[in-house]
């Protein structure tokens, strides 16, 4: 661990380099063990240097947006993860918002509200990265990040830097290329249109009003834990099932939205996990249903 630490001190400040960091910290579920190594770069050629250092010393690695789409095991992560929060750089031009990875979607729509820009209203209170967002291809209340972006640069394996256009990124439902194929999103264009601040700010507002509504915001939680099944809500299966409510440890359906599982305050990775399969075999016991997470789960088990 020393090694690895040593060698990426060569491009990362100390401040930016966390040793056994509890990863509970950096999600949105407030779980997770710790990581060997979290460091958070500054900028993107900061980041290029550490791949070019991990790939040279074949170090493990995750890479990391707001964690507001993952469970951490509770015996962490073992590597480096790599937090890209910092490389969040925001410009305009006309219609055209390019963004780099870590940038928060809230703040990028704002900046698309700031100038009159309409398209990205959807993802105002998807509280996660643009990286994180391109890569499972995020959506709220019908559009998807695929309906924006016109191209993404990205970061493979070999260090190469390259961009793909919209037609080449194989988003799917929750899916892209970047998860296919293992690569790093470091930055996009955002293709809007031109619209009028008041109509853009309603839209927000209206969205962000349904979200409080039915979602439990007030706890932690990963979002939506399952993808949606063919011909079904996942939501309204589990409801169904009689599990709205139902809780192993501090891990508990809520009560608001059965597709959400929320940490009551005490909930360990193992409580969450174990609760997402029991979920999954109550519903396929009583609808014949394969439940699929959306939610990624990372970590040593």
């Amino acid at each position: 661990m020393e090694k690895i630490v040593e060698t990426l001190r060569k491009v990362v400040s100390d401040e930016n380099i966390y040793i056994n960091e509890p990863m509970s910290r950096h999600t949105s579920f407030r779980i997770g063990g710790p990581a060997d190594v979290l460091i958070i770069p500054q900028s993107v050629d900061e980041l290029i240097k550490v791949m070019g250092l991990i790939k040279a010393e074949n170090i493990p690695y995750f890479i990391l947006g707001n964690g507001t789409n993952i469970i951490v095991s509770d015996k962490g992560i073992r590597g480096v993860v790599i937090k890209l929060t910092a490389i969040r750089k925001i410009s305009v031009d006309g219609e055209i918002i390019v963004s780099e990875a870590g940038a928060l979607l809230s703040v990028i729509a704002n900046t698309a509200l700031d100038n009159e820009l309409t398209g990205f209203e959807f993802a105002s209170g998807i509280p996660g990265t643009l990286g994180g967002a391109i890569t499972m291809n995020a959506g709220a209340y019908g559009p998807e990040i695929k309906d924006v972006v016109e191209k993404v640069e990205v970061i493979d394996k070999n260090g190469s830097i390259y961009e793909v256009k919209n037609g080449n990124m194989r988003f799917g439902y929750r899916s892209s290329l970047i998860q296919s194929d293992n690569l790093i999103a470091i930055r996009a264009w955002i293709h809007l249109k031109k619209g009028n601040y008041k109509d853009i700010k309603a839209k927000m507002d209206e969205l962000n009003g349904l979200r409080k509504m039915k979602q439990p915001l007030e706890y932690p939680s990963a979002g939506s834990v399952f993808k949606r099944p063919e011909g079904f809500y996942a939501g309204k299966l589990i409801q169904d099932a009689g599990l709205q409510g139902y809780a192993i440890g501090g891990a508990q359906v809520s009560e608001k939205h059965c597709g959400f599982i929320i940490n009551r305050g005490n909930a360990t990775a193992d409580d969450v996990l174990n609760l997402i399969e029991y979920i999954k075999r109550t519903v396929k016991d009583k609808f014949g249903v394969d439940l699929e997470t959306e939610v990624k789960i990372i970590g040593e088990r």
